[in-house]
């Protein structure tokens, strides 16, 4: 079994040749995995200047084809990135079902590209815990680290807790514009794209629908962006200046610390379920065990299994 205490040295200082083996030591099953990947995230010190950004939305909206244009862009700008795709698992192995990775154009040789499927565990719609362990132990090593996920259940709300940036795809013309103002999310999207602009009236009418459920709800600020991914494309520029203007408004060491003591608590009720959320005083005394700590992800972890009594 690999030393997780290395891959995670390795990480720290950039090397991206440790993703895929720290990869594969966070998504096994092993018990004596857990020991190592313990050791893997406390090596890591939260401090790294990646971006984070989560991608959400439902089947069909094109998160695939965006994903392409976006990854084409950020490497010919030379920016690292790593794409952690959330898959529905099966429930024979739990693994991922259906690789979204293949649907991700990119070139396989090239090193500063990462995409890797990951399963959602049993949870319907939300990231498992070790989804979010992959993207911390991504984020020193990749300038660009991405969580796409199906936007059903709690996905926008786990990606907006865990990433820097959280885009929401809509697809014009399909009655997802409807879903999406009847679902009450309008606050969880940092930058809000509709896709397949090429379709003309049907995407600019999705667009000044979207803008105006923002304006509703007091969030006129959150930047709507059309997009096409078909060659030549268009929208992918103004969409990455968005995403980059995004993060440069935020306190990031804040935000990553928040990060972290929310998967804490995701990790500790995956664990220990109702019972250990009980013993805690429920979620709100879980939080309130948590409220301004700070350390590695199993250091915060173990501050709440001691919370509990164990």
């Amino acid at each position: 079994m690999s030393d997780g205490a290395e891959l995670g040295r390795r990480l720290q200082s950039g090397d991206r040749s440790a993703a895929p083996a720290a990869l594969n030591l966070i998504e096994s099953r092993i018990p004596a995995a857990r020991k190592e990947t313990a050791a893997l995230l406390s090596e890591l010190d939260g401090s790294s200047p990646s971006h984070l950004v989560g991608v959400t939305g439902p089947p069909g909206a094109g998160k695939s084809s965006l994903l392409s244009a976006l990854v084409r862009t950020w490497r010919g700008a030379g920016r690292t990135v790593a794409v952690l795709a959330v898959d529905p698992s099966s429930k024979r192995s739990g693994g991922s079902l259906l690789g979204d990775r293949a649907r991700i154009e990119h070139d396989p040789t090239d090193d500063g590209i990462l995409i890797r499927s990951t399963a959602a565990g049993s949870l319907l719609g939300g990231l498992a815990p070790a989804t979010r362990e992959a993207a911390f132990a991504l984020a020193p090593a990749f300038e660009i680290v991405v969580v796409e996920t199906v936007g059903v259940g709690q996905s926008e709300t786990d990606v907006a807790e865990l990433c820097d940036t959280t885009v929401v795809v809509v697809q014009p013309g399909s009655g997802d514009t409807l879903q999406f103002l009847k679902a009450g999310i309008m606050e969880v999207p940092d930058v809000l794209v509709v896709t397949k602009s090429d379709l003309g009236s049907i995407a600019r009418r999705a667009e000044r629908d979207l803008e105006a459920a923002l304006r509703a709800v007091g969030s006129a600020r959150t930047p709507v962006v059309a997009v096409s991914s078909l060659p030549p494309g268009s929208g992918i520029d103004a969409l990455v200046a968005a995403l980059d203007a995004h993060r440069d408004g935020l306190d990031v060491a804040a935000r990553r610390s928040r990060a972290r003591r929310l998967a804490a608590l995701a990790q500790f009720s995956a664990e220990h379920g109702e019972r250990g959320l009980r013993a805690l005083g429920g979620r709100r005394g879980a939080e309130a065990a948590l409220a301004e700590a700070e350390g590695s992800l199993p250091d915060l972890v173990e501050r709440l299994e001691a919370a509990a009594g164990g």
